[in-house]
């Protein structure tokens, strides 16, 4: 694949009504339990009934924040960035949209996306061959555009929790509860993540993946001079 210039017309995107979609879930608060008897030096420590679910570990080879890695689809990018993080890109599926996207023309004043408009899911697969990384918030960012996206905003979406489960894919990388103050997701060296996206469907369409990557501290403070970008191509068939 080689990687192609874009062109974008300038012009802007009006925004409508954005969906605030929260990145974590709260921890659910348990009740209060009575008090436990007075210790005395017969007391143990009881045995854990057959009922009682222990935790569930994190599967082997991602990190506990994240939800269970996705699969399928064909394989259309792969982005390598410095330092070992990969990202591979698959096309998963379309479907129409069940709902209008986030942004209108700004000359005709219509959705880009209007209800039962064909979309596109992609599925991105993040992993690590390199030396553990502490990520923020944003964990790896891709950005993904057709060549001949006209606006200079990123592509319109339409935002369904239920359309990503029926593709198959997380509508979020980051699993319920997993929530840290400060924010510092550590990927470590051969683990991986994984997370969707759809856009307005365009077949037979090139398409560029801007990725990058800015580490944080042990505060979660981003470290911009160790941000780190690469740039892959791919077409939407």
């Amino acid at each position: 694949m080689q990687n192609s210039l874009r062109t974008i017309r300038s012009r802007s995107l009006a925004a409508v009504a954005i969906a605030s979609v929260g990145l974590f879930g709260l921890a659910a608060c348990s009740t209060d339990a009575e008090e436990p008897p007075a210790e005395t030096e017969q007391t143990t420590a009881p045995e854990p009934s057959e009922s009682e679910e222990a935790e569930a570990p994190a599967a082997e080879g991602q990190p506990a924040w994240a939800q269970p890695v996705t699969e399928g689809g064909e394989l259309i990018s792969t982005i390598e960035l410095d330092g070992g993080v990969t990202v591979e890109v698959y096309q998963v599926g379309t479907t129409a949209a069940t709902k209008s996207g986030q942004f209108v023309d700004p000359d005709s004043n219509e959705p880009i996306i209007a209800e039962g408009d064909e979309i596109v899911f992609v599925n991105y697969v993040v992993s690590n061959s390199g030396d553990p990384v502490d990520l923020g918030s944003s964990l790896v960012s891709i950005d993904a555009r057709y060549d001949d996206w006209p606006y200079m905003q990123g592509m319109d979406s339409v935002v369904d929790e239920e359309l990503f489960e029926e593709q198959g894919v997380n509508d979020d990388a980051f699993a319920d509860g997993s929530y840290v103050d400060p924010s510092v997701y550590t990927l470590g060296t051969g683990e991986q993540y994984s997370f969707g996206q759809n856009f307005p469907y365009q077949a037979d369409s090139p398409i560029t993946f801007d990725v990058s990557l800015t580490p944080v501290d042990a505060e979660g403070e981003l470290l911009h001079d160790d941000r780190i970008e690469a740039e892959g191509t791919g077409t939407i068939a």
